[in-house]
């Protein structure tokens, strides 16, 4: 008999009129589109800095003399990203996945702004590590949000939106940058706008709950009720709570004597993690981290002297890359 645990096949087989589908449940989708512009700001904080240092070059000498600090600039984020995401473990932990969602919006809008009103380079640089922190604190809080509201059978495809997210503030990136080549303060247009979606998403968020799973674990069983029968029919809710009690329970008791090594030591914990690390590491081998920070600066070096053409230039070379598959098809002859 497969195990009859709510969301198991076992479960669903039993009782399949409580299968919830993608569209059955409007609120569920709310949940994942709000959680998800964490994803469209990693991507277009990815994507946009690459068509903004052509501009950032020509107003700033020591920029354009300097390739230090143009990598600087570009890599600051990065920067910033690891140390969010290394601590956004610990504010989730602590204070819930809404509480360090809206953190994320607010270091977010601040680095922008920064970044929009930075009179030299250096202050750049600290506008471009803080919209890196909020990067990094959104990057490992969304797709745990999206996870912990969202019903077994569907998790996964709703989750992988937050990487849907990701791919198109990417490309939305290149079409911003290509919208406001001919407009006075350009790249600082460029990187204010990024703070429009973080605006966005804090206010959504504030009307939204904290994760069920979350307040379980802190013992705010109330809470989470209220947070699940908006997920749930009444036939299942009362088998979800009576699943996330058992589970909560057992992880409280767990946490108290858990230490980082401990990932390890199992074996299915320990597989999931060298597949996961393999992948990213894959993934940069590709070159893709060359096509979003420099393809405007590649096409430039092809020959290109017009900031637009490069911007063009490097607009087609993300699309044939995420819209293709192949990140070797010729463009160059199209934008000519």
């Amino acid at each position: 008999m497969p195990e009859a645990t709510p969301g198991s096949s076992g479960y669903l087989e039993l009782y399949p009129e409580r299968k919830i589908s993608y569209f059955k449940n409007p609120y569920i989708l709310g949940v994942t589109a709000a959680a998800g512009i964490g994803g469209l700001l990693f991507g277009y904080d990815t994507g946009v800095i690459s068509g903004a240092l052509l501009y950032i070059k020509d107003d700033f000498d020591d920029v354009r003399k300097s390739s230090f600090l143009q990598e600087t600039i570009v890599s600051m984020a990065l920067v910033g990203a690891i140390i969010g995401a290394a601590t956004g473990g610990w504010i989730n932990d602590v204070f819930g996945r809404k509480k360090a969602t809206l953190s994320a919006d607010v270091v977010f809008t601040l680095g922008s702004a920064v970044m929009a009103a930075a009179p030299d380079a250096y202050i750049l640089i600290l506008g471009r590590l803080l919209v890196g922190l909020g990067v990094g604190i959104a990057s490992v809080t969304a797709p745990v949000y999206i996870a912990e509201s969202s019903p077994s059978e569907i998790r996964g495809s709703l989750v992988s939106t937050n990487v849907l997210m990701i791919t198109g503030g990417q490309f939305l990136s290149y079409l911003i940058n290509l919208a406001f080549t001919k407009v006075p303060g350009t790249w600082r247009w460029m990187l204010g706008v990024a703070g429009l979606p973080a605006v966005i998403q804090f206010f959504v968020m504030l009307f939204l709950p904290e994760s069920p799973r979350w307040l379980f674990l802190k013992n705010r069983k109330e809470e989470a009720i209220s947070v699940l029968s908006n997920i749930y029919t009444y036939e299942r809710l009362e088998d979800e709570v009576n699943y996330l009690t058992d589970v909560s329970e057992k992880e409280r008791q767990k946490r108290k004597n858990i230490r980082y090594m401990d990932v390890f030591r199992s074996k299915e914990i320990r597989n999931a993690f060298f597949v996961g690390a393999g992948l990213q590491a894959f993934q940069q081998f590709t070159g893709i981290s060359i096509v979003m920070y420099y393809s405007p600066t590649i096409i430039q070096m092809a020959g290109f002297n017009s900031n637009q053409a490069k911007e063009v230039g490097s607009l087609k070379l993300v699309r044939c890359n995420y819209s293709s598959g192949n990140p070797f098809c010729r463009i160059l002859p199209s934008i000519i």
